[in-house]
């Protein structure tokens, strides 16, 4: 399990007292959350089956899973009193093309399979939110974006294939890399597909007095 402590200062983006715990280890959303300004206290993945479960549709699946990270991730946070009182902060990714769920690719064949499908046709993307308040309350919030594909040739499979890019990435794409030249139409929330959705993020964290604005000042200073 890592354990890594950001620096708080006068300049935090909450100025509420509370510490923000991430409870993922995914290097885009950290990326992410830098974007808006905000740098947790501390990253505390917890390690959970991903499974889906019998006939879980992508959206139930992208709630569930966001919700028993945030809640192991927050079992280890309580371990550590240097973190009280946080809130912590968890997320799940999932990809669906109607009812079927498109895995996290770790081969080649599963990436192939998936670039297939996607293909020349429409798809959704789905982000479950759910962040642990300091009295131990969940608030969840579900973001969906929808995505369609240009018809890619078999040269272009071949090609990003080769990238290795998909690696990892749900649905065996990654949008901010090479395969934002395959999409041809996106309605919604361009951040919910790279992993985390900043609007809405921002707004939950906003509804626990943790305001990410009000560094922004201060960080320009530095």
């Amino acid at each position: 399990m890592t354990l890594a402590l950001g620096r708080r200062d006068d300049g935090s983006a909450s100025r509420s007292g509370l510490r923000l715990v991430l409870g993922s280890a995914s290097p885009r959303r950290l990326q992410l959350l830098a974007q808006i300004g905000v740098k947790p206290d501390a990253v505390l993945p917890a390690e959970i089956d991903e499974s889906p479960r019998p006939r879980e549709e992508p959206r139930a699946l992208a709630e569930r899973l966001a919700g028993e990270k945030a809640f192991a991730s927050a079992a280890i946070a309580a371990g550590h009193t240097d973190l009280a009182p946080c809130l912590t902060l968890a997320a799940d990714t999932v990809v669906g093309v109607g009812r079927r769920i498109l895995p996290k690719c770790e081969t080649r064949d599963e990436a192939e399979l998936c670039l297939d499908l996607l293909s020349g046709r429409g798809h959704r993307v789905f982000t479950g939110l759910a962040l642990i308040t300091a009295s131990g309350a969940v608030r969840r919030r579900l973001v969906e974006t929808r995505l369609r594909f240009k018809r890619l040739s078999r040269s272009e499979i071949e090609a990003y294939l080769m990238s290795a890019e998909w690696r990892g990435k749900a649905g065996g794409y990654a949008i901010q890399g090479l395969a934002g030249a395959f999409v041809e139409r996106l309605v919604g929330s361009y951040s919910n597909v790279v992993g985390l959705p900043l609007n809405e993020t921002a707004a939950l964290l906003a509804g626990q007095g943790y305001h990410v604005h009000r560094s922004w000042g201060a960080s320009l200073v530095q």
